[in-house]
């Protein structure tokens, strides 16, 4: 018969068997990678003879942390595709950073310090943080200050953050210890405990953009500063970025420079 068995397929794919399923070899993972490659490189080649007035084809896969998604990134997204009718989207959604390469993503949207092993970067927008909390809150257990008051307060914190925060004010650094009962793993249950009167937390305009318009938060604090936060795209090591990739890039780019 043509078709190979299983186990001869598995030795082709130099794919290792083990109990709790397949894995690649080695060798296995770098045939995956540069077939990735190739078949980006035709993409690329047919995007290229489509014309850059076609709009993009195919498949972009992207992630990014839960919140700025759902704020930012997934509201514009019709936008997007309605410039590129013919390009469908992969989200993941994941405050952690995920391998680029395991996942098959082409771009993903993170905020903060990089890890030195970080693939392609590009920064893309910057944020000031403050400490913030809601008029309720404030209400019961009154503004801390100045930073030492942070002490008397219940902080929200996440587990992607440290629990000392470090201010500057006129050149004068402080840094406080803080203390939750509850320390979240996603922002998305941090900003929910804070509309929720549950205390206060450091976080980026980005976070609470239409709450401290409405007034529904106010940041405390406002004479000392915090360190600012980036917004990055970044791209698998070891290959390009895809026209797809760089493309929705630029548009989030445009989008962030908009607010």
């Amino acid at each position: 018969m043509w078709l190979s068995s299983p186990s001869i397929m598995i030795e082709r794919l130099n794919i290792t068997q083990a109990s709790h399923g397949l894995t690649p070899t080695e060798a296995g993972q770098r045939f995956y990678e540069r077939a990735r490659a190739a078949l980006q490189e035709a993409d690329e080649a047919e995007l290229a003879a489509r014309g850059a007035g076609k709009g993009l084809c195919g498949k972009l896969r992207i992630s990014a942390a839960t919140t700025f998604a759902r704020l930012h990134v997934i509201p514009q997204l019709p936008r997007f595709l309605e410039q590129h009718p013919e390009l469908d989207v992969d989200v993941i959604l994941d405050d952690r950073m995920i391998d680029l390469i395991a996942e098959g993503v082409d771009v993903s949207l993170r905020m903060g310090n990089l890890p030195d092993s970080a693939a392609v970067a590009r920064k893309m927008a910057t944020s000031p943080r403050s400490v913030i909390a809601t008029p309720g809150y404030l209400a019961k257990k009154g503004e801390p200050r100045p930073p030492a008051g942070l002490a008397e307060h219940e902080a929200i914190l996440y587990t992607l953050q440290p629990s000392l925060w470090s201010f500057t004010r006129e050149g004068a650094v402080i840094s406080i210890s803080v203390s939750g009962r509850i320390r979240y793993s996603a922002a998305e249950g941090q900003r929910a405990a804070v509309l929720s009167h549950m205390g206060l937390c450091i976080a980026s305009d980005w976070m609470f953009a239409e709450e401290l318009a409405s007034g529904e938060v106010k940041k405390v604090l406002t004479a000392w500063q915090l360190p600012t936060i980036d917004l990055w795209a970044v791209f698998p090591n070891g290959r390009l970025a895809s026209a797809k990739a760089r493309q929705f890039a630029g548009f989030i780019e445009t989008v962030m420079a908009e607010k």
